[in-house]
């Protein structure tokens, strides 16, 4: 699945900082622009999977998985 995310960055200072729109939560700040993207992709990875785990195990058993487009 190709998803995309909108990364909202800006240089503040000696900082490039930025998040990511669609996830809160999802925030980064680098010394260049490319290690902040990197940066925010992993973040953005780590979050998904975590939300995703956590709402596996709050759903229990006899769960059904849908996908749902927008």
């Amino acid at each position: 699945m190709n998803t995309q995310y909108t990364a909202v960055v800006k240089k503040e200072g000696d900082w490039w900082i930025g998040w990511i729109e669609e996830v809160p939560g999802v925030n980064c700040q680098e010394p260049t622009k490319t290690e902040l993207l990197e940066s925010l992709r992993i973040t953005l990875k780590e979050a998904l999977e975590l939300n995703r785990d956590d709402a596996l195990v709050a759903a229990g058993e006899g769960f059904e998985e849908l996908r749902i487009a927008l």
